[in-house]
């Protein structure tokens, strides 16, 4: 293999790959990016063996020449020595030149040369298949992300029970669904999409974050959802993953059909209130208690070592008789920023019954809540 490279487009896509890679794993061969020059232009893969990420760099970007090639071929090499010597070598192209399958020789036309160790590609990475199968779904980038940034931040960070710390994606009746709980806490986000398209899916929360950050300027993505993986394809990148198997727990029956209480506050006030009185309830889960009525508000906390804390709400609406809520402050917090509205509506049933936080004007996501007992 042997080619002259543009140093941006090329060091573009290894920070991408290398994101697939883990920073320690019992092959060693998977500390490895696979470089694949062929007809297409240059592949740039990494893997873990949960999620991998193959990124093209195409020979031409419009009427810019990106690739000169003298060799097609492919080989492994180090990740993060190869990410890092592109980072910090000069020049705008770099040359890289394979030889014997065991030496990569790259240089960057001015004063350095650098030879580093490479393996043999033939065998390497056989089990990742890259080619959409399955069920496809093209979809906007942004409305994606949406999706993800409104719905991941509930997902269980831990692996106990591994199903909780997927997002469930349900795609039926013209909408995908994503559902993420940790059971203490659940949101559930909508957004229309085109076509008959029908699957159910669990994908790690994690990956979805991941790789909505990679979109930069991607406006669609397309997303093949098969058996055992998932694949999401947008410009020049590929991302697949795993999928977690198992039943996701059933959510259609924990929302409340109807509410007796509802408060309608301004969203930052709120948050800043929260904020503040958690400070004495970080030794016991950031409790609060939320005190409600029609003519006042409050948001306290209690610590037997610290003290007492009383926050006044001043611009609120509230509908119902007096109640008394405790609850974990994070998780409202977490919910009302992901909302991303001025004002926000929290509904209750009962004192210790699960309450929801929406948007006054988007029905497509809400967040439910459950309380906590408390002084």
């Amino acid at each position: 293999m042997r080619l002259t490279i543009d140093k941006e487009q090329l060091l573009k896509a290894v920070n991408t790959a290398t994101k697939a890679i883990a920073s320690k794993s019992a092959d060693p061969l998977l500390s490895n990016l696979k470089l694949d020059l062929n007809d297409r232009g240059l592949e740039i893969t990494g893997t873990n063996k949960e999620i991998t990420i193959r990124c093209l760099v195409p020979y031409r970007i419009g009427d810019r020449e990106i690739i000169r090639a003298g060799g097609l071929g492919a080989t492994l090499i180090n990740a993060k020595l190869f990410s890092e010597l592109i980072r910090r070598l000069d020049g705008d192209e770099l040359s890289i030149d394979v030889i014997d399958d065991s030496i990569a020789k790259i240089n960057n036309g001015q004063s350095s040369d650098w030879e580093l160790t490479c393996v043999r590609a033939a065998d390497a990475f056989t089990d990742v298949d890259l080619e959409p199968d399955g069920t496809i779904l093209t979809l906007p980038c942004d409305a994606f992300a949406s999706l993800v940034d409104q719905s991941a931040f509930a997902a269980s960070n831990k692996e106990q029970r591994p199903i909780l710390t997927a997002i469930n994606l349900v795609a039926a009746d013209g909408t995908l669904t994503a559902i993420a709980t940790d059971s203490a806490r659940l949101a559930r986000k909508t957004i229309a999409i085109d076509g008959d398209v029908s699957f159910t899916c669990n994908v790690p929360a994690r990956t979805l974050v991941d790789v909505c950050h990679l979109f930069e300027g991607a406006q669609r993505v397309t997303m093949a959802v098969s058996e055992w993986s998932i694949l999401f394809l947008f410009d020049n990148t590929v991302v697949c993953s795993r999928l977690i198997s198992g039943d996701y727990p059933a959510t259609k029956t924990v929302f409340p059909d109807t509410f007796n209480y509802y408060l309608e506050v301004n969203a930052q006030e709120l948050l800043s209130a929260m904020s503040r009185a958690s400070l004495l309830s970080a030794e016991h889960d950031y409790v609060v208690k939320l005190s409600m009525s029609e003519t006042d508000v409050r948001v306290s906390s209690r610590s037997e070592l610290s003290g007492s804390a009383s926050e006044s709400i001043q611009t609120f609406q509230y509908t119902g008789e007096r109640l008394d809520v405790s609850f974990n402050s994070l998780y409202v917090i977490d919910a009302i920023k992901a909302l991303k509205c001025e004002d926000v509506r929290l509904c209750f049933r009962a004192e210790m019954r699960p309450f929801v936080v929406q948007n006054p004007n988007d029905e497509t996501v809400t967040q439910l809540i459950t309380p906590m007992r408390t002084y």
